[in-house]
């Protein structure tokens, strides 16, 4: 596959909200080209699963 076929399949599992198997396609992507959109789609990912909201846990 290339790596414009990994990044918009990895966008229908992010759409389908199976977020692992959409990051292991961006970062199959980004492998064979790191300019391609992946890299900052895996980046968006990534921040949403590190959000911490302390308040929300500290109530």
């Amino acid at each position: 596959m290339t790596a414009e076929e990994y990044y918009k399949l990895g966008n229908r599992y992010r759409q389908e909200g199976n977020w692992q198997l959409a990051i292991n396609n961006y970062v199959a992507a980004v492998e064979q080209d790191p300019e391609s959109p992946a890299a900052e789609a895996k980046r968006m990912l990534d921040d949403i699963l590190n959000f911490y909201n302390k308040d929300a846990y500290n109530p």
